[in-house]
């Protein structure tokens, strides 16, 4: 799945992204440190890992997106 970063704390490595439809989802630092990132700045295109459903919906993976 695709998503825009939105917010990006450096220090704890935690963020959110924005779905296409403009939904907010958070992701925490396992799922930064999963994708092997070490920088996200907000506006970057990226490809999330997802599990769950509605309310328990949770970022696994986040890494770059590439073209």
């Amino acid at each position: 799945m695709q998503a825009t970063a939105y917010t990006y704390d450096a220090d704890s490595r935690t963020g959110s992204v924005l779905l296409d439809d403009g939904t907010p989802l958070p992701f925490d630092t396992a799922a930064f440190d999963a994708g092997g990132l070490r920088l996200l700045r907000p506006g970057q295109r990226v490809r999330i890992d997802v599990t769950g459903d509605g309310e328990n919906r949770r970022i696994t993976l986040i890494t770059l997106q590439t073209f």
